[in-house]
């Protein structure tokens, strides 16, 4: 059965700057800085990026960042709360938005 998602695509990602090299150069060289070490560590970085891959549902991210956190040297444990930091992130975004429903019905019930 064939999938939208294919996650031999990954292995291929180097080929999106197939039309537009130059654009593409730019967002790797932007992401080589992005994730070097800096004020936050690789781990850090990388358990930032599965955290927001998760929030993104993005399977081919969840795929690389996963591995990257491994080899970052995060464990299973810190990947988890990451998850988890992101997914209450999330839900809070949504809830706090009920605030614009609870201001809805305010006004017609005025």
């Amino acid at each position: 059965m064939a999938h939208y998602y294919d996650s031999k695509d990954l292995e291929r990602f180097g080929e999106i700057g197939k039309h537009k090299k130059d654009l593409a150069d730019k967002f790797f060289s932007w992401y080589g800085a992005v994730m070097d070490k800096g004020a936050l560590s690789k781990r850090e970085k990388s358990l930032i990026a599965l955290a927001v891959s998760h929030a993104l549902q993005c399977p081919y991210c969840i795929d690389a960042y996963s591995t990257g956190c491994l080899e970052a040297g995060a464990d299973q444990d810190q990947m988890t709360e990451a998850i988890h930091v992101a997914a209450a992130i999330r839900a809070g975004a949504s809830l706090v938005h009920g605030i614009q429903s609870h201001n809805a019905v305010d006004k017609v019930m005025m």
